[in-house]
């Protein structure tokens, strides 16, 4: 059961989706931690009077059951810290700190791209839905949508009739029947391989706030965004500026009608900067087809909260969520947090020329990078290196350095570990 249980618990104590658990995992080194020391009083934590009741009247024990009432029904919960838990939403703001799913949620551990558009779409908007994405999952690209009327349904079919899994995501219990129109095609994603994920407990009703916050994960399981048809008051307006805000690239198909309010919202985030989407390739080229690999997908956006009237301590440089998993690496022992802030802190810091002219070893791997992501290489053919290093040391924007980093990290030429800390990959 790993950790779930504990983190199952502070969602039990705090709420779901909660800021609040965020604030106290700035105090605390893990879930297990944040449980022992809330439990009995010794955190010096300033709780709010509803947070020191729940805290009073549920046990572990509860969440144990709950979580063995879940698994009679079939559905499943993967804690933050979960191997299940899809390491992209790890740097988002806010993460869901449990996530409830029925299907293969490993599907989301490939290549995804977020798919969204009006629940009354237009034929264009429909048929250009269908073909992309169906071109897309033949191409092994995973679907991630909400399971709405319109353009989500038709793009996770044209994942799962094309016998590719796809990823919806609830703004509901993943046990509710919502919307009805689409609960009959739940079985046919299931048998494709696909996933239904919500961090909302099963029984939890579509209320219309749950949706805008269910977007922030939306947004965040794909590598990238594609708008098929929105107007200006569009709730794909939201994820697709969620998208942009976590580093990810956003595609929006040209407006069938410049003059049409349904697709206001294509034109205005066309003009702020939002890449043309033309076909299939135009997504594809993103992935670098041909010469990536599978691989977890890394969001600069991290997790900064901080509150409680609790001080955390200075010497805490990692994200809540990345210092409760450092000693959960889902890829090899490493170093304690303090021995990697001392790392970052003591590392001989070259000079700005030195630094910009390095490249990586000269190996065949490395014959297709681009300029700046041989530079990256040359920086951690010394050894593991924090991003805010890589970038400081190239004199870089940290969301471009994020960009090239989650490239490198697809095609297997480099690794992240928790903490924001990459690696090279020695072949």
């Amino acid at each position: 059961m790993d950790d779930t249980k504990y983190w199952l618990w502070l969602t039990m104590i705090f709420g779901t989706g909660s800021s609040r658990l965020w604030q106290a995992m700035n105090v605390f080194d893990s879930a297990k931690t944040a449980y022992y020391e809330l439990s009995s009083g010794a955190h010096g934590l300033k709780l709010k009077d509803n947070e020191i009741r729940n805290i009073n009247s549920t046990s572990l024990d509860d969440a144990v059951k709950y979580i063995t009432e879940c698994e009679k029904k079939g559905i499943h919960i993967a804690g933050c810290g979960s191997r299940e838990y899809p390491p992209q939403l790890r740097h988002i703001m806010n993460p869901p700190a449990v996530l409830y799913y029925k299907g293969n949620i490993s599907c989301l551990r490939s290549r995804t791209i977020t798919a969204v558009g009006t629940r009354h779409a237009s034929d264009y908007g429909l048929e250009a839905a269908r073909r992309i994405c169906t071109e897309l999952a033949m191409d092994g690209i995973v679907i991630v949508s909400g399971f709405a009327c319109g353009t989500d349904i038709i793009s996770h079919l044209a994942a799962a009739d094309s016998g590719r899994p796809t990823a919806c995501v609830l703004g509901c219990g993943i046990d509710v029947d919502y919307p009805r129109e689409n609960i009959g095609y739940r079985e046919r994603i299931l048998e494709n391989g696909g996933v239904f994920i919500s961090e909302y407990q099963p029984g939890t009703r579509p209320f219309s706030s749950n949706f805008p916050k269910r977007n922030r994960i939306l947004a965040a399981l794909g590598y990238a965004a594609v708008i098929f048809e929105a107007s200006l008051k569009s709730g794909s307006l939201i994820t697709a500026n969620l998208a942009a805000e976590q580093g990810r690239d956003v595609f929006v198909l040209p407006p069938a009608d410049i003059f049409g309010s349904r697709f206001s919202g294509n034109i205005q985030l066309l003009k702020e900067g939002a890449q043309l989407l033309l076909d299939s390739r135009s997504v594809l080229d993103c992935f670098r087809i041909g010469g990536a690999v599978d691989g977890e997908i890394r969001s600069e956006q991290s997790v900064q909260i901080s509150g409680f009237g609790v001080k955390p301590l200075a010497s805490q440089v990692q994200t809540p969520v990345e210092k409760a998993l450092s000693d959960k690496s889902e890829r090899k022992p490493k170093k304690s947090a303090p021995m990697r802030e001392k790392t970052r802190d003591t590392a001989p810091e070259p000079t700005a020329a030195k630094a910009s002219d390095r490249t990586a070893p000269a190996e065949e791997a490395y014959a297709d990078l681009t300029e700046i992501e041989r530079k990256i290489c040359g920086l951690l053919a010394d050894g593991e290196l924090h991003a805010d290093m890589i970038a400081q040391r190239l004199e870089i924007d940290a969301s471009e350095l994020m960009v090239e980093l989650t490239e490198l990290e697809l095609i297997g030429v480099i690794r992240s570990k928790p903490g924001k800390i990459f690696e090279l990959i020695r072949g």
